[in-house]
């Protein structure tokens, strides 16, 4: 049973300007609360008794907000105040919080409705630390709301991921849910870098699993989004 989470709270919200110009992306509001409380209510119901959590614009706003928070999770405040060392720097600065076991990472202003079984759950019956090194939630390209990308990733009939090649269209794409082996934490070619690396790590040893969301995902990344996301929400 996976107990502890990684949440990135840290980003400078650039593209939800102006929105994030006195509040940290997390805090922006979808369907009546804060992105970051859709994300710790799902990561609670599922399980989940430790959070650590990066921190770096408007830092204050976030810890003062995780304080306020009633509920059964520990929180461990990752500082990046010095520095924005993006998500592969913030996952080893976080390292000692996070312990030796597999844990999840999760985008903090990540916004998803869970299908028939609940996300955190079904992919811990999927995950299987002696084939993976990393197992990525997806969605088809087709179902991912107010997404305008090209694909992320190619996925085989057992799961296993490629990337998409350039200039091609892929068919699943990242929604920012993950669960990381401890394993992959080293080796890090600089304190500011992406998780691509450990990613592209694992593709080269065959370790890198991919598990299709069966629910709705939606891409809150711009202000024009949020109104989009709760027409639907509200109407179907």
């Amino acid at each position: 049973m996976i107990d502890t989470a990684m949440l990135m709270a840290a980003g400078l919200g650039k593209r939800m300007r102006p929105l994030t110009a006195t509040r940290p992306k997390p805090l922006v509001k979808v369907a009546g609360k804060p992105l970051m409380d859709h994300a710790l209510d799902r990561l609670e119901a599922g399980g989940i008794r430790k959070v650590v959590v990066n921190v770096h614009y408007l830092a204050d706003t976030i810890e003062a907000h995780l304080q306020a928070r009633k509920g059964a999770m520990e929180f461990v405040i990752s500082d990046e105040r010095a520095k924005l060392l993006e998500t592969g720097g913030g996952l080893m600065h976080a390292k000692a919080s996070l312990g030796d076991q597999p844990f999840f990472c999760v985008n903090s202003d990540n916004f998803w409705i869970d299908g028939p079984a609940e996300t955190f759950a079904m992919m811990q019956r999927v995950w299987d630390p002696v084939r993976m090194d990393a197992l990525l939630l997806l969605v088809p390209q087709a179902r991912a709301y107010c997404h305008s990308g090209q694909g992320d990733f190619h996925m085989d009939a057992n799961g296993r991921l490629l990337r998409r090649k350039q200039g091609h269209v892929a068919p699943f794409v990242y929604i920012g849910i993950q669960i990381l082996s401890p394993a992959v934490l080293r080796d890090p070619p600089s304190d500011v870098f992406s998780t691509n690396i450990f990613w592209n790590r694992a593709i080269e040893a065959g370790r890198l699993y991919g598990v299709a969301h069966q629910g709705l995902w939606f891409d809150v990344g711009t202000p024009q989004a949020i109104p989009v996301v709760e027409s639907i929400l509200t109407h179907g």
